[in-house]
This record gives C-alpha cells, structure tokens and sequence, in this order.
C-alpha cells in the first residue's frame, strides 16, 4: 500500500471535504481530506489504481491537486 498526501486547491467548507472523499470509496482507495490544511491524504493499493487516476477523481468533483 501506498500512502500520499496532496495539497488541494478550491475546498471552501467541509462538506466540499466529504465529497471529495466520498469520491474515492468506488475507486477501492481510502481518503481523508482535512479542510483546514486543504490536503487530502490517500492510500492505495499502486497495482489495482494508478496516481494519475487520482489526480482525475479529485478534477472531476471540481477540484485541482497543485
């Protein structure tokens, strides 16, 4: 298992937090955001799930990994 953190840009509240990690549950990867840091923290499993795959679900709820 892999774990990364990256910043996030464009969080405004919480809930924006709790969609983003919402996001991952399909994608067999466990997340944690922490709004006030703007970061989301992953963990995965590099054989079933590529980096940029993440880097697509976190763009695709509407927010930019920087």
């Amino acid at each position: 298992m892999t774990k990364k953190t990256f910043k996030i840009d464009g969080m405004h509240c919480t809930s924006c937090a709790l969609m983003i990690e919402s996001d991952f549950e399909d994608a067999g990867v466990t997340a944690v955001c922490n709004y006030a840091k703007q970061t989301l923290t992953v963990e995965f499993d590099e054989k079933k799930i590529a980096e940029v795959k993440i880097t697509d679900v976190v763009a695709k709820a509407g927010y930019q990994i920087v």
